[in-house]
């Protein structure tokens, strides 16, 4: 076995897929297994309480399906655009000085398109909460 770990193995060779295919095997016979267990094993009386919908104990009224407004989601898809483009700052804090001059302009050029978008969404009034 230890031999095999050792050699240099081909990725075309079929033979470097079987631990790959035996995991997959062994995962989806678990997941087999366990729901079958559970389906044989599992108790099978419905009853009232069991078809209740659970709530952390406070009683549920009105209809969930009620609803909502969109400024949550605008405000939560906005925030997830403006974080993912703050990560890209990270590489340029990373190697600045080996960037130079070219990798400041083109931050420079970054940091100005990124206002730009955070402009128009302020004149879009998207996050105006009050209407």
């Amino acid at each position: 076995m230890l031999h095999l770990l050792q050699a240099n193995i081909s990725t075309s060779n079929a033979d470097s897929y079987l631990p790959v295919a035996i995991q997959v095997i062994f995962a989806v016979g678990l997941v087999v297994l366990l729901m079958v267990l559970t389906h044989l094993l599992g108790p099978k009386r419905k009853t009232s309480d069991k078809l209740e919908t659970f709530a952390s104990g406070i009683e549920t009224h009105g209809d969930a399906r009620q609803p909502m407004a969109i400024k949550y989601f605008l405000t939560a898809i906005l925030f997830v655009l403006f974080d993912v483009e703050v990560i890209f700052f990270y590489p340029y804090a990373v190697n600045f000085k080996d960037l130079g001059w070219s990798g400041f302009w083109a931050v420079l050029m970054f940091v100005g398109f990124f206002l730009c978008g955070f402009i128009y969404i302020i004149k879009k009034g998207a996050l105006d909460w009050e209407e």
